[in-house]
């Protein structure tokens, strides 16, 4: 080991060039690497029965022992290679570990998919002796294709993102650099090994040289598959509003009934919580809510087979409610603070002690859109006011319940009167109260002022809740 680091992971994918990687780090004297040591089907190499006097089923019980066992070799810093589709729980171990040294081995994509099928299709998997090279064309599948990159994709942004919020830095190597004696070295350098190599080990050849387009066998399929991928991500709804975690004091449980409601704000959370109240017969303050994440626990240990929910509201009534709830009237309770910084900064044209007679409809549908103009900005990350969880987008929330397991049932405002009565007749509560539908907003329903002008508005703001869940036009 060396004294940043007690041992070091390489994260690569399969025909990504990590053979040739793994050879020569171990040309370094300083350095041995394990291979797949965590592979879910082999512990190091397909012929071998155990790492370190680790066996495979030692491995599976108790994958830290391996960890340690590597990190305990003296006179080398050890390590192994990891594909995203080996033991989980060893991802968790090395990248919460600031001193394990992290080495992120990248191919495009099409070459290390066409050099798999082809490998698949010869039983080559390494070539020593370049006279004994077999020879195949890969079957290109373009769904096939989309699958594989999405896949490296994920786990690419895994990768990032935790060494992120951890603070960490990784070691990136491109397929490419795999030829550079130079970047060899350099990576030596910066496992803290002080050693250098003369030449790279020669005793792996590449398998498949030739240009990809030569190496396929439906060729034109490919070139038009691979057309109508989009390479830059040029159709994704960007989404720029920070990450939500699961707001647990704000879950709502049922003191007898064995339902969990996970309410997303500015939507019918009143609605649901009266109907939740009177499944165990209490009011409203009565059921479990303001739970820490503890007593969450406890609440689902205690009520086997519960169920979870939260219901979604259409965008354009989510909007429009919360700024006549919480926007537009003065006073307490409301977003005082918020509603005087948009009167001032973006000329929010609603009256400062609230609306009277003489705030028209016409005023309001005019302070509407500019309360729009800027959720646009808001959510963009253009404004210095909070993304508040009245208004971020549903899609977002919902990734932010997912921290701590997700609602098992998503339901629509409009579905929920047939079907929350169904989920209560499900688990025991043969009679359920009726569910009270949301009043219309103050001083003017949406009905009033609703076209297609903010329909389109709306959905541009809240496009990414258009695409998840699939909304149409409000009316």
């Amino acid at each position: 080991m060396t004294d940043q680091f007690d041992y070091f992971i390489v994260f690569a994918e399969m025909r990504t060039g990590s053979n040739f990687l793994e050879v020569n780090l171990n040309a370094f004297d300083g350095i041995l690497c394990h291979g797949e040591a965590f592979n879910p089907h082999f512990i190091g190499y397909p012929n071998k029965n155990e790492i370190l006097g680790v066996t495979q089923d030692d491995r599976d019980s108790d994958p830290a022992r391996l960890i340690d066992e590597i990190k305990s070799q003296t006179g080398s810093l050890a390590g192994f290679r990891y594909f995203h589709d080996h033991d989980a729980r060893v991802l968790d171990i090395a990248l919460e570990d600031p001193r394990c040294a992290k080495i992120i081995l990248t191919r495009n994509p099409l070459d290390s998919y066409v050099s798999w099928k082809i490998a698949k299709a010869t039983g080559q998997w390494k070539l020593t002796n370049v006279t004994r090279r077999r020879e195949a064309l890969a079957d290109f599948d373009g769904a096939e294709f989309s699958g594989h990159v999405e896949a490296l994709q994920d786990f690419q942004v895994l990768l990032l993102n935790r060494l992120q919020k951890s603070g960490q830095a990784a070691f990136y190597v491109s397929y490419e650099d795999l030829q550079s004696v130079e970047v060899m070295n350099g990576l030596a350098r910066w496992l803290g090994v002080n050693e250098t190599l003369e030449a790279l080990d020669d005793s792996l050849k590449r398998q498949n040289p030739a240009p990809v387009l030569s190496k396929v066998a439906n060729g034109e399929e490919m070139s038009v598959a691979l057309s109508g991928m989009d390479r830059f991500n040029l159709t994704r709804t960007p989404n720029f509003e920070p990450r939500r975690g699961p707001s647990v004091p704000g879950y709502v449980a049922g003191v007898v009934t064995p339902l969990l409601y996970m309410p997303i704000k500015g939507g019918p959370v009143t609605e649901v919580v009266d109907w939740l109240a009177g499944l165990d017969h209490v009011e409203a303050d009565g059921l479990l809510t303001k739970m820490n994440q503890k007593q969450l626990r406890l609440w689902r240990r205690g009520n086997p087979g519960y169920r979870s929910f939260t219901v979604l509201r259409h965008p354009v009534a989510r909007a429009h409610a919360v700024f006549c709830e919480n926007i537009l009237p003065a006073g307490p309770g409301k977003f005082s603070k918020i509603r005087e910084t948009l009167r001032k900064r973006f000329k929010l044209p609603i009256p400062k002690e609230g609306p009277n007679q003489n705030y028209s409809k016409a005023d309001h549908r005019a302070a509407f859109e500019c309360f729009l103009d800027f959720l646009r900005a808001n959510l963009a990350g253009q404004t210095a006011i909070r993304v508040d969880a009245a208004w971020a987008s549903q899609s977002q929330v919902l990734s932010g319940f997912v921290e701590l397991g997700s609602p098992d049932l998503v339901l629509r405002e409009d579905e929920m009167g047939e079907e929350l009565p169904h989920l209560a007749r499900r688990i025991g509560r043969m009679q359920p109260t009726e569910l009270a539908l949301a009043a219309a907003d103050q001083p003017y329903a949406l009905d009033e002022i609703y076209d297609a002008a903010l329909e389109d508005k709306i959905a541009k703001i809240y496009q990414r809740d258009y695409v998840m869940f699939g909304f149409g036009p409000w009316r």
